[in-house]
């Protein structure tokens, strides 16, 4: 029997294992719970060593060589490696594709009159019009953005060509890479159509092409996901700006109505504070004194960018914002749901909305969501929980009492205006010239996941701190902000955890924001908004004519859970970033699909790292993790012909 793990062993916070305590106690079972018993994990899925692809099987090859080295069709582990790791890298791109589609969708409902949204940002909506080659002059606001909508939407059926937003966003010198070896995407849904032909049984058996295969999701990802996501969002919401909230289980409020918004696109999540505005009295009305709302995952981060919303959880402790006792309702769209959210809801009072007809959980309530309708959905998900909170049994409430001040709103507008006070005319030349001089030795992207068979927050702090002390300038996303915020990292007081290099450039950006210092990790938002790290290198590489994948840079996603999260990173990858994850991909069953990724074959074989210039590091001790990123960072400005930051101390 699998051996339960002590709340002091699940997560390094201490409000989580609390509540985790509670929950036991109560018989609730849990994420961190089912994950115990699921140890010890199955050897062949985790080398990606099984495959059932067809009827055939399910077919396992022995990693140890001893057993059987083919599947019943012929594949070997190769193949079966490399269509498993495509296989997980389709799930993450087509749900980032199926985000942007519907926000493309509702950005053109909105122009049309049809949707009850208004564009926030009417800059951006032009600048993005300009980059993709429309014509602007004459026309409406709502015009223009009819045209870009359908420009985005076309990048979802066009029959030839490349996608126009990887020729918008794209760097030149990454794109002509790409169109070189046949990467470059057409349209997002043919992409991930051909995969998922390629990768069926009987299909693309070369387990190279197969992986080439994935860097080309890896591109959609990016530019049909994340940047187009990202660009549409801002134009309907806002870009956001540095803005002050709170994180952790204690932006509860025990006088007031909760409601947790969870998943990740913001169509949902931005009405729901909308109308739990104009709802607070009705709130008030039934005893309490008004409405609170906090964010779980990718929507609360959206949320807390443009909003100043709190967060509550992040992926891996989901279910315990429930064990709290005082959650109304916890509404969700899509992705990083558990669905055992439903199972501890039914032990307490909470009510679970799901709110996508292709996306349900079994026992949840569901109020149907479509940007056209949204007033009327947001309205009655707000007086269900309004409704609920007679339900609610005070005694069995527990609220912790701490919370963690941080700031986020880092978008690269953001920072660029911020670095544009030091110099107006060439913004970034401060930036350029602090990782000239090896003042910042480095750029590291820290995104991702919470993982519950991990120890919480534990990999993304330590690798996050080993980082910052050596100098290198951190940008946050994902659940991995949500760790380093709760740790002090996204406050101004936490840059007594850098080296002198970047703790002088922090504090001279922060008097010029207004504050002592900038955080130590600058956040970006949500997993979408992985893009506007993105958006930073390119104008970093155009500024300096130079490919990104010559940038001292790295990405590092410790607590990987997700296969959105391989996609992203393969994403960066295909721009010759080194990407760390510090969970087992499941590769390992596969030699040649290893040193492929991670860069360690031959030297006339092909790798990733020799053809774009950036490779795939899985190291799951998180000290250990900072030191191989160091490695790379240096060895990047060498070959720029910088010096190191030993080299310029002495």
């Amino acid at each position: 029997m699998a051996k339960t793990r002590n709340p002091v062993d699940v997560s390094m916070d201490v409000q989580v294992q609390d509540m985790l305590g509670k929950a036991r106690e109560q018989g609730v079972e849990t994420a961190f719970d089912r994950a115990d018993q699921m140890s010890p994990r199955c050897p062949f899925g985790s080398a990606g060593v099984c495959c059932r692809l067809c009827l055939e099987g399910p077919c396992r090859i022995q990693p140890n060589g001893k057993g059987p080295q083919r599947g019943v069709c012929g594949a070997n582990a190769d193949t079966i490696v490399a269509r498993n790791f495509m296989n997980s890298l389709i799930q993450g791109t087509a749900a980032h594709a199926e985000h942007a589609r519907e926000v493309a969708l509702a950005l053109l409902h909105t122009a049309e009159g049809k949707a009850p949204y208004h564009i926030k940002d009417v800059g951006k909506l032009y600048r993005i019009a300009e980059g993709l080659n429309l014509s602007v002059e004459g026309k409406s606001v709502n015009e223009v953005a009819k045209d870009v909508a359908l420009k985005a939407l076309e990048d979802f059926q066009r029959p030839e060509g490349t996608m126009n937003w990887v020729s918008f966003r794209g760097q030149e010198k990454s794109v002509a890479k790409w169109q070189s070896l046949g990467l470059a995407p057409v349209n997002s849904h043919l992409e991930i159509a051909k995969a998922v032909t390629r990768g069926a049984m009987g299909s693309d058996a070369d387990p190279i092409n197969l992986l080439l295969g994935g860097i080309n999701l890896g591109i959609v990802d990016g530019y049909g996901g994340l940047h187009l996501s990202t660009d549409l969002q801002d134009v309907l919401f806002g870009t956001p700006q540095a803005v002050k909230a709170n994180y952790s289980l204690g932006v509860l409020d025990e006088n007031k109505i909760n409601i947790a918004v969870h998943g990740h696109i913001p169509l949902l999540s931005e009405k729901v504070v909308e109308w739990a505005r104009k709802l607070d009295d009705q709130a008030k009305a039934a005893g309490t004194e008004g409405i609170n709302i906090v964010g779980v995952c990718c929507s609360g981060n959206e949320l807390l960018m443009r909003q100043g919303v709190s967060i509550a959880s992040s992926f891996s402790s989901q279910e315990l914002v429930i064990v709290s006792g005082a959650l109304e309702a916890m509404v969700v769209d899509i992705q990083c749901i558990m669905p055992g959210i439903q199972q501890v809801a039914e032990c307490y009072h909470t009510e679970i909305i799901t709110t996508l007809g292709h996306v349900k959980i079994a026992g949840a309530t569901h109020v149907d969501f479509e940007p056209e309708h949204a007033d009327e959905a947001a309205k009655e998900i707000v007086e269900k929980a309004i409704k609920n909170y007679a339900n609610r049994d005070h005694q069995n409430v527990s609220i912790p009492k701490d919370t963690v001040e941080a700031y986020a709103g880092f978008s690269a507008e953001q920072i660029t205006d911020v670095l544009s006070k030091l110099n107006e005319e060439k913004p970034l030349q401060p930036l350029i010239d602090a990782l000239k001089n090896g003042t910042i030795r480095g750029i590291a992207a820290m995104v991702g996941c919470t993982n519950p068979r991990e120890k919480q927050d534990v990999g993304n702090v330590t690798v996050a701190k080993e980082l910052m002390k050596k100098d290198v300038l951190v940008l946050t996303t994902g659940c991995t902000a949500h760790s380093l915020a709760k740790n002090g990292l996204m406050n101004p007081d936490g840059v007594k955890e850098c080296g002198e290099g970047v703790k002088s450039v922090l504090k001279l950006l922060g008097e010029q924001a207004g504050l002592p210092s900038l955080p130590p990790a600058l956040h970006m938002g949500s997993c979408v908004d992985n893009s506007r790290p993105a958006d930073l290198l390119k104008a970093l590489a155009d500024e300096l004519d130079i490919a990104i994948s010559d940038i001292p840079v790295v990405g590092s996603c410790p607590e990987t859970h997700n296969p959105k999260a391989l996609s992203i990173g393969t994403y960066f990858i295909s721009h010759g970033v080194d990407v760390h994850v510090g969970v087992d991909p499941q590769v390992s069953g596969s030699s040649l699909v290893t040193h492929t990724l991670t860069g360690n074959r031959g030297d006339e074989e092909v790798t990733t790292d020799r053809l774009f210039g950036g490779k795939l590091i899985y190291e799951p001790d998180p000290v250990l993790a900072a030191e191989k990123l160091i490695e790379r960072i240096d060895m990047k400005r060498k070959l720029l012909g910088l010096s190191t930051v030993e080299e310029a101390t002495t």
